[in-house]
């Protein structure tokens, strides 16, 4: 008779998609954060919020701006960029 093994992916806690700053890089995938894994996290725990979420990643890119410019002051992000990076992507669908 096969032994089964255990799945441990059920019982073993993932890692949080939080950043690495001042880098702004994801600390599980490093992909620029919000990664998206970290947006859907995002979205869940915010479900019932949707101003504090914005809130929240307002907050968050005024800090990755300072982060940011302060390691490439002369060739920093572009700001358009960072904001649809950081918060644009939480903006509520308009319905057509």
């Amino acid at each position: 008779m096969p032994r089964s093994t255990p799945d441990y992916r059920a019982t073993t806690p993932r890692r949080p998609h939080l950043p690495l700053r001042p880098l702004w890089l994801c600390r599980v995938c490093a992909a620029p954060w919000p990664c998206p894994v970290a947006r859907l996290t995002l979205r869940q725990e915010y479900a019932h919020d949707g101003i504090g979420l914005s809130v929240y990643l307002c907050a968050v890119l005024r800090e990755a701006v300072a982060d940011l410019y302060r390691l490439n002051p002369h060739d920093g992000p572009d700001p358009a960029a960072l904001f649809t990076r950081f918060v644009g992507w939480a903006r509520p669908r308009r319905l057509r």
